[in-house]
């Protein structure tokens, strides 16, 4: 396809796709479905080798969130069957974090619900790196908190946070039928607070909440010019006692195609798939390696994930391998700018200096926690615990309308329980 080659070709000079090719990649056939994964997989390669990053999450707070993102299981008013707890000690954030980085894990997301931290709430978020780093001193700790407020984002990089996570979620134009409780442009701040403190700036997705794919290219161009170094990538678990407890819109191969668009937009970012990818990638998990460079592995912040030995099979079996903690995950002229503060990470047409995008956003509204956080905090309640994901059927895609909550399974163990975590 002239499309793909065009695609492969921009991709490797890290030049910015037309909108309506990115438009196009969406709109491709199941039966051109390997081409597409094919040719981003070449992009894929370029940057990142064959090379998959492991992250692990932490929800230091689960539930009991005032904000009232649609898409979660923590959410104000939430009647889905999640744990809720408040903040873990820093031992206990540093024991759980532990189990991830002895899976393999490189980088720990710790996450809280919430609107944004108080100054308390950074302090304790401090200790807390500062026990996980004295233990695994080579570990990058993500933070993921809601909204900073001024001079959050500087606290958190002296107290040792390499990166922080706040997702866009969805186009500026439909965010308001997401969430009520704050905007996107508070997104949007919170993104380049984190940039401009100097941290790594970790900001993506949710697809699968009833979005156009002008939305989805909408997001995507949005994060290409906000230029976080991270895009984890989650689609929507429509879990019950949530306003969208019945948005099924997608299949493995809708799935493969965003995850195809993403990469042709940010060839030379860490793509990550996060949240739900179990439910509805299922058995075709494997191929989504061929797109992304890093996963999260085992559970994630509400609801349970593939087994964490089952993700490192499917690593070796797919022809991949662990990203090392020696190793540099992003691109020589991503990581040299990186180190060099705030600014454009390239030279290729298209790259965007940090800033640039809606620089008039507030910065006095709040944000969601969970929402933004790493993506994943999406859960249904089981009446038993279980002991690992069991994925549908093949085919089995819910129709729209049904409420299905056999297809995931809510997190009983790890943080905030006495049960050993998945890792």
């Amino acid at each position: 396809m002239d499309l793909l080659n065009t695609l492969v070709d921009k991709g490797l000079r890290r030049e910015l796709p037309t909108r309506e090719e990115a438009l196009a990649v969406l709109a491709t056939s199941d039966d051109e479905l390997l081409d597409v994964v094919a040719a981003a997989g070449k992009v894929r390669r370029q940057w990142f080798g064959r090379r998959v990053k492991l992250n692990y999450l932490v929800n230091l707070k689960s539930g009991l969130c005032p904000e009232d993102c649609s898409y979660c299981s923590q959410r104000l008013g939430s009647k889905a069957e999640i744990l809720k707890y408040t903040w873990l000690k820093p031992e206990e954030a540093s024991q759980a974090a532990a189990a991830g980085v002895a899976g393999g894990a490189k980088r720990v997301c710790l996450v809280a619900s919430g609107r944004g931290p108080t100054d308390r709430d950074v302090e304790r978020v401090g200790k807390t790196i500062a026990a996980i780093k004295e233990q695994n001193e080579d570990v990058e700790v993500c933070a993921c908190l809601g909204l900073l407020s001024d001079g959050q984002a500087e606290r958190l990089r002296d107290a040792g946070a390499d990166a922080y996570n706040h997702n866009l979620n969805t186009s500026e134009a439909t965010y308001g039928a997401i969430t009520k409780t704050h905007t996107y442009a508070d997104r949007v701040d919170t993104v380049q607070k984190a940039h401009a403190a100097g941290l790594s700036a970790c900001s993506g997705l949710i697809a699968g909440m009833g979005e156009s794919d002008e939305d989805l290219v909408d997001v995507v161009y949005s994060l290409r010019e906000l230029d976080p170094d991270s895009v984890p990538v989650n689609f929507l678990i429509p879990f019950e006692g949530t306003p969208l407890a019945k948005e099924w819109n997608l299949t493995p191969q809708r799935a493969l195609r965003i995850l195809a668009m993403v990469r042709f937009v940010c060839p030379d970012v860490e793509v990550r798939l996060a949240g739900g990818r179990e439910v509805h990638l299922r058995t075709m998990q494997p191929l989504a390696l061929h797109l992304v460079n890093s996963i999260f592995l085992g559970d994630y912040l509400t609801s349970e994930g593939q087994a964490g030995q089952a993700d490192l099979d499917m690593i070796a079996d797919a022809g991949f391998e662990v990203e090392g903690a020696g190793t540099s995950t992003l691109p020589a002229h991503r990581s040299d700018a990186q180190a060099g503060g705030c600014g454009s990470h390239g030279g290729g047409a298209g790259a965007s200096v940090c800033g640039s995008s809606a620089s008039d956003a507030s910065s006095d509204a709040g944000a969601a926690g969970c929402g933004s956080a790493c993506g994943g905090c999406s859960g249904h309640a089981r009446e038993e615990p279980v002991a690992a994901v069991v994925p549908a059927p093949a085919g089995a895609q819910a129709e729209a309308g049904d409420v299905r909550s056999d297809l995931v399974a809510v997190r009983r163990r790890g943080a905030g329980t006495d049960l050993a975590p998945n890792a």
